[in-house]
């Protein structure tokens, strides 16, 4: 059985700050006799970081967890304070994590902290402003010199450098988009949702939920001080289906050779051929059968053979589909009902277990997925946590 580490002292210096959201679960509790009897060592650890939302009385800031990928059990381990820090990106070394703080336009902002891993501890270094509102998502460079910020409620992206110290310059770019779509509700206006960098990291793509369209940027690699790191002139803009609502996006772990969008107004996924910054679209089949208009996060497990598609509002939980190895289309081989809310979720590097955050169950769902079919088994190793909406895993050195 497995030991707790000494780093746990931590949380227990915490306790004031933590209390009600830590894993209070002991080493044998809801777990299977299985699991029980699995020998496991530090190296089988990763730290589990959880963005949350923290209007009202519960969550404080980001969430450190030390999690087993052999047993899916976990443990409390420190917390950041921060205000809506809703989603989170790491740099390259995993030296620095940055988040944003979702909040209206004057107040929503950028926060770097420093990530000591043998101490278990994040350190806010600074805070920037994105001078647009509601950010939702933020990417780094594979360089780690540069961070974006998808904001949907300023329909706009916004771009900070990276000082050697991790902490971040004042906004060197905001880019300010137009149009609307179908929806007089909810596409009344441009509301960018996610910007990912395709696997070679020659190009940036932006979703934009608002006006259903993709966004193409190709990478300025050695901008100077100040310069914004996106060639604005190299703009390509890719149309969805009308009422798509473009909202999360993932690339085939194979050279990134395919991508898959999922729509959060349609609940369908779009997948194209890609190849030297262009996608293709080839084929669109539904996530969400519900019509809840809610579909949320997608990802692609680690060995390419899977895809996984989160939806809320109806039917809550992950559609999930197994991909042709000759052509990457998609076929439906099952669903995996959650907690309410899905907002985000992420799957192990070794593809053994899947982590789910329920916000509006204020947990994080733990999910064995079967190596053969790619379906789910609930572990009941649930990580009770108000309000997470973003989950992301770091190496333990």
């Amino acid at each position: 059985m497995r030991k707790r580490i000494a780093m746990v002292t931590i949380a227990t210096a915490l306790v004031v700050s933590c209390t009600g959201n830590r894993a209070e679960k002991s080493d044998d509790q809801d777990a299977s006799p299985e699991a029980s009897q699995v020998v496991t060592s530090e190296e089988d650890d990763l730290y589990l970081l959880a963005g949350t939302y923290t209007s009202g009385e519960g969550s404080k800031g980001i969430y450190l967890y030390r999690f087993n990928t052999k047993t899916g059990k976990s443990d409390s381990v420190s917390m950041a304070e921060a205000e809506n820090p809703s989603y989170l990106t790491l740099s390259p070394d995993e030296k620095f994590v940055y988040a944003v703080g979702e909040n209206l336009e004057r107040s929503s902002a950028v926060y770097a902290f420093s990530f000591d891993k043998q101490a278990g501890i994040l350190t806010l270094i600074n805070t920037e402003l994105t001078n647009s509102g509601g950010p939702c998502y933020i990417t780094i460079d594979r360089r780690g010199k540069n961070v974006h910020t998808a904001n949907y409620g300023g329909g706009s992206i916004t771009s900070f450098q990276v000082n050697e110290d991790g902490s971040l310059t004042p906004a060197t770019a905001v880019l300010l988009f137009k149009g609307s779509g179908p929806d007089s509700l909810r596409q009344a206006a441009p509301h960018l949702h996610s910007v990912v960098y395709a696997p070679d990291g020659r190009y940036l793509f932006a979703s934009d939920l608002g006006t259903d369209k993709l966004y193409r940027y190709r990478i300025n690699d050695t901008p100077f001080e100040g310069q914004p790191a996106l060639q604005e002139s190299s703009l390509k803009v890719f149309s969805t289906p009308a009422g798509t609502g473009p909202r999360h996006f993932d690339f085939h772990p194979d050279g990134g050779k395919y991508l898959y969008l999922l729509g959060e107004l349609s609940g369908k996924v779009i997948v194209y051929d890609y190849q030297s910054g262009d996608p293709v679209q080839k084929q669109v089949i539904a996530a969400d059968t519900s019509g809840a208009r809610g579909s949320a996060d997608i990802h692609v497990s680690p060995d390419g053979r899977f895809l996984y598609a989160s939806n809320r509002f109806k039917a809550d939980g992950i559609a999930i589909f197994s991909i042709d190895p000759q052509d990457g289309t998609l076929t439906k081989v099952g669903y995996q009902l959650t907690g309410r809310h899905p907002r985000n979720f992420v799957i192990t590097p070794d593809g053994r277990f899947l982590l789910v955050a329920s916000r509006d169950d204020n947990k994080i769902q733990v999910f064995s997925v079967d190596n053969e079919t790619g379906l789910l088994t609930d572990t009941g190793q649930d990580i009770p946590v108000s309000k997470p909406v973003c989950l992301k895993f770091a190496g333990m050195n």
